[in-house]
């Protein structure tokens, strides 16, 4: 019971800390029923504490979904996001370590009210090809771009031309969601900056130095194709976590958004990290306000 009781405490302290983490002068705008979607930068792999439903999906208790949902204080709040998902993910079963998670969309109803959606940087395997094959390439050329050259084939850059596909893929998901909860308010989170616009840091984000900008530029190709596809839904708003990330990237030391290389006890892998979910709640969460 005494170790129960400390984990109780313990639970509530975290809990206490995210929502004094919020400006209090906003007005609270009010929804009822509130659904998650999302890779891993939704469910925040390693953040504690770690949710088991099911245990592969690396779903946090702390992710922004949850300081969102406790900041608005919303009745119902329901979770699916999973490490790993790509849009293919939200109409059909995500096959997992240990279980699998249901098709996303399955979580909507027609009395869902809010829906935030994270996805699209595992379409085409665009993020775990370049973080598997970039840091590997920076010995050849410390200086220069090796990783932007070895993914340009005959002029054309590889990557940036599977994010062409991305875009059509997310607004077919939107569309979907529109389907299954018609009243919902839906928010296309973009994905927050992982480098920095000048200066490197090779301890902390293995890349070649000219590639920094080449995976900013990668980075901002996506998030332009999360919020055209929003655009072209007409029904769906846009939030931009990169711009607003700013001094938060991997190389920013305490500041940090984004952690780099190394696996942490409380986050993955160029992965958000607790102060980042803050972050990116917040700027939800002002999306909404």
């Amino acid at each position: 019971m005494r170790a129960r009781w400390s984990i109780t405490v313990a639970v509530l302290a975290v809990l206490t800390m995210l929502a004094s983490a919020f400006s209090a002068d906003a007005a609270t705008p009010h929804y009822s029923r509130y659904v998650a979607l999302g890779d891993s930068y939704t469910a925040g792999p390693l953040i504690p504490l770690q949710r088991l439903d099911p245990l592969g999906c690396f779903r946090s208790t702390a992710n922004y979904p949850a300081q969102l949902a406790l900041r608005l204080l919303t009745p119902s709040y329901t979770d699916v996001s999973c490490s790993g998902a790509d849009t293919g993910d939200m109409t059909a079963t995500q096959t997992v370590t240990l279980g699998s998670n249901p098709p996303q969309l399955n979580a909507l109803h027609a009395d869902t009210d809010l829906v935030t959606i994270g996805i699209g940087g595992n379409d085409g395997a665009v993020f775990g090809t370049i973080v598997g094959t970039c840091p590997g390439l920076r010995a050849s050329d410390p200086a220069g771009n090796p990783c932007q050259r070895h993914f340009t084939v005959d002029g054309v850059d590889t990557i940036k031309a599977e994010i062409t596909q991305t875009q059509a893929n997310i607004t077919a998901v939107l569309a979907q969601i529109h389907a299954r909860a018609p009243r919902a308010k839906v928010l296309a989170i973009g994905y927050p900056r992982i480098a920095p616009p000048t200066g490197t840091c090779p301890a902390v984000l293995p890349f070649a130095d000219g590639d920094y900008a080449w995976l900013n530029s990668v980075e901002e190709a996506l998030n332009t194709a999360i919020a055209k596809a929003a655009a072209a839904d007409g029904a769906t708003s846009y939030v931009d976590t990169f711009t607003p990330s700013l001094g938060h990237d991997a190389c920013a030391g305490p500041a940090a958004w984004i952690n780099g290389q190394s696996i942490q006890p409380t986050a993955a892998p160029y992965h958000p990290n607790l102060r980042g979910m803050t972050g990116l709640a917040r700027i939800a969460y002002a999306a909404l306000s």
